[in-house]
């Protein structure tokens, strides 16, 4: 294997040490082993409980999982949602909601910059050194190779995307793919914070035009050519760490967060990617707003289908407020009981994380046509799970939540014609 790439984002660097990269890469010598990517699921594509207009306030109630709306703001305008939080000294912080949302909002001004600057939404020229070309191709091949092997049915939606946005995805999948692998991959329990410190700056270099291996090249090559920003994967990064010395969250605005930084924020990753209709009128954060709604739904999902799983690795990814509400402790998790206030508590889980789905499929249509298949085939299927969950009686303690090959096989050309919906029809259900 090899790596290539073009040098765009860097033009100063030195050309030796890229090639350095290439041979370490071509002789074996690479951080991770990219055939071997086995973790939980992370989906692509991803919310925020921003709404758009209707002069009502958006605010969580903890109180039976329910969500309570008191929201304000004019028409088009984007209403700061449950900003402000007292903690118990009486000060005032700012909500996970909050945080996620700047990071949108400075996500779609970067997709705003780029439309204003190229009155165009495409990907930039190609400046390529010579001789590069065939090895960034064999770079992007790879990453469509672990694509396919990993994540067969949205890699078969990327087939219908343009040359360039497909690879794109590509490269991005696989650097979250590795970035998962870090904490939940056979060496796990090897990693440290220094090494996730490592891992970032092994980005920031990315970002610079110097990448360390093939893989690296590929993600090197599309951050040139699309406006994508460094924030959210860092953030990706951060919740990586989360994971190393947290296994429990006290309530939901600290599992949003978490949510957010291990798959929302590949949402903010593809938007540029996967580029948004020209004809749409719905607003840039509005989209970015229905892709995080999607990755928050994954990731919830995620979490109700892997709660045995979970348990075996002493953890409980379930707010803990909630738990005690519902009159369950971590002591009935680990039991691995079905009992009546469990199946309530899940019926309550389950019904937030549809509500995150809703969101999202107001969104999905205003995605560039040919970027759209993926995304709904993504979101048909990972919303069934929430179906077979009840299907098993909820429970998820012995028994794991799967969508059929029957199943998946009916939901890719139900996908399709979803896919085909021009966004006229919905861009105001976004604005209502």
């Amino acid at each position: 294997m090899s790596v290539a790439f073009i040098w765009v984002v860097s033009p100063n660097s030195e050309v030796s040490n890229c090639f350095g990269f290439l041979e370490s890469a071509r002789e074996g010598n690479r951080l991770f082993d990219s055939s071997k990517y086995i973790s939980r699921d992370r989906s692509l594509i991803c919310h925020s409980k921003f709404k758009r207009g209707n002069k009502k306030n958006w605010k969580y109630s903890s109180s039976n999982a329910d969500l309570s709306y008191s929201y304000s703001g004019k028409k088009g305008k984007s209403p700061i949602v449950s900003s402000l939080v007292a903690n118990p000294a009486g000060e005032v912080a700012t909500s996970s909601e909050q945080k996620v949302y700047d990071v949108v909002l400075k996500q779609a001004a970067l997709v705003k910059k780029q439309l204003k600057n190229a009155e165009d939404y495409d990907v930039k020229p190609d400046i390529v050194l010579p001789g590069t070309l065939s090895l960034l191709s064999e770079a992007y091949d790879r990453c469509g190779e672990v694509c396919a092997e990993y994540a067969k049915t949205f890699y078969l939606g990327t087939l219908l995307m343009t040359p360039e946005r497909r690879r794109a995805i590509w490269a991005i999948y696989v650097w979250c793919r590795r970035t998962d692998e870090l904490v939940d991959g056979p060496n796990a329990s090897h990693i440290t914070p220094k090494a996730l410190d490592r891992w970032e700056s092994r980005l920031e270099d990315i970002f610079r035009g110097r990448p360390f291996d093939m893989l690296d090249a590929a993600l090197s090559d599309t951050v040139t050519r699309f406006p994508v920003d460094t924030q959210p994967f860092k953030d990706m990064i951060e919740g990586m760490r989360m994971d190393l010395i947290k296994s429990r969250y006290k309530n939901f605005d600290e599992l949003y967060l978490y949510c957010y930084y291990v798959a929302g924020t590949v949402g903010l990753m593809s938007v540029p990617i996967m580029g948004i209709a020209p004809e749409t009128q719905a607003t840039t954060e509005s989209v970015y707003n229905a892709a995080l709604a999607l990755g928050i739904a994954n990731q919830l999902t995620n979490i109700l289908r892997d709660v045995g799983e979970d348990a075996r690795r002493g953890r409980v990814y379930l707010p803990q407020d909630e738990l005690a509400q519902a009159g369950l402790s971590d002591e009935d998790i680990f039991a691995g009981k079905v009992t009546d206030k469990w199946r309530s508590f899940m019926k309550n889980q389950i019904k937030r994380a549809r509500l995150f789905f809703d969101d999202a499929e107001k969104g999905v249509t205003e995605l560039n046509s040919a970027s759209r298949w993926p995304v709904w085939a993504s979101l048909l299927l990972y919303r069934q799970i929430l179906d077979e969950i009840e299907a098993n009686d909820y429970n998820n303690f012995t028994r794991r939540a799967y969508v059929s090959k029957p199943k998946k096989v009916f939901a890719l050309p139900v996908a399709y014609a979803k896919s085909l919906v021009s966004p006229s029809r919905t861009s105001s259900l976004i604005q209502a």
